[in-house]
């Protein structure tokens, strides 16, 4: 689990990050990310309804997303906001995948170091 100086909890952060913030697209993953000005990065996770009706499922998404977050975060720069939009093919997929595809979403938006 990520610790909460890592996390986006507040409904303002998440506004700013889409007000102000840079989409980055994968296979059935989305990143947007804004810098935040503080010394370290901050994570938020969006899974909707649209991924699954139950819960379970949902949260089961968000689980391996943070945690494919925290075993890449020593590499992500610090200072930005960044939040991941799960898409509807994410249900059923294995960790590896989504590792993998958060790994290109970070390169791709130049945040890994």
């Amino acid at each position: 689990m990520l610790k909460k100086e890592f996390r986006l909890r507040k409904q303002r952060d998440f506004e700013n990050v889409f007000n102000k913030g840079f989409y980055f697209y994968g296979n059935f993953l989305s990143l947007k990310t804004v810098k935040n000005g503080l010394p370290v990065s901050r994570f938020g996770f969006i899974v909707s309804k649209k991924i699954s009706k139950k819960a379970v499922e949902r949260n089961r998404v968000k689980r391996l997303l943070r945690e494919s977050v925290r075993l890449t975060r020593n590499n992500i720069r610090t200072g930005f906001d960044m939040i991941f939009i799960s898409k509807a093919e994410i249900s059923g997929k294995e960790f590896k995948e989504i590792n993998l595809t958060v790994e290109k979403l970070l390169k791709k938006s130049g945040l890994v170091r």
